[in-house]
């Protein structure tokens, strides 16, 4: 359908339609469901699934983590396939800023690693993956979630440019500063030597 992708009125159902799926807050849905209490008391307080492993429940976390990476990813693939690629990006974009600025908590909503990770999966799976990677060895090697988002963000646009995706890079770049400023406390935890390791409580 030449031309309907790049319409103002279509991206802009798709951007609406992405934000809405993105902002299901699926971290205080799942520990409900497994009755461990409201998400937003425990630990960090954050709906991710960081938090949700506080909670003691390696399958709640697992349940969380594959969800909300999922919503990312599904919104990437239907908007690729009924519109094209330019909503493709909208809609992962839309989906991801759902995820930490969801209406439904008062915009008060995750970090955005798991979103962003499936995001790049569906939109380009190498360097998808290659995130995940980034992410997967500085957690082993660190123990530290907010230390493997911030490294593996960053390594996205670089990554991008260096495996042929340079289409990508200005949405990657700007999911990425998001990810920097949703984990300021962290950062500045980091600096202090005081972030907590993966499964410990803040």
């Amino acid at each position: 359908m030449p031309g309907i992708e790049n319409g103002s009125a279509w991206l802009g159902l798709v951007a609406a339609l992405g934000y809405l799926l993105g902002s299901v807050p699926f971290g205080l849905v799942i520990t409900k469901l497994f009755k461990l209490g409201d998400l937003r008391k425990i630990g960090s307080g954050n709906i991710g699934a960081t938090n949700v492993l506080r909670t003691g429940s390696k399958s709640a976390a697992l349940a969380t983590l594959l969800l909300d990476s999922g919503k990312g990813a599904i919104a990437v693939l239907i908007a690729r396939y009924t519109l094209g690629e330019t909503a493709a990006q909208v809609a992962g974009a839309a989906a991801f800023i759902g995820h930490i600025y969801p209406v439904w908590l008062r915009f008060q909503g995750g970090k955005g690693v798991a979103t962003f990770l499936g995001t790049m999966i569906a939109l380009a799976w190498p360097v998808g993956l290659a995130t995940c990677a980034v992410w997967l060895v500085t957690a082993l090697l660190t123990r530290i979630s907010s230390l493997a988002a911030l490294v593996s963000a960053a390594a996205t646009v670089p990554l991008a440019y260096f495996l042929g995706y340079r289409e990508l890079m200005m949405l990657a770049a700007g999911l990425s500063v998001l990810i920097f400023w949703r984990h300021r406390t962290n950062i500045a935890r980091l600096a202090m030597g005081t972030e907590p390791k993966i499964g410990k409580k803040t």
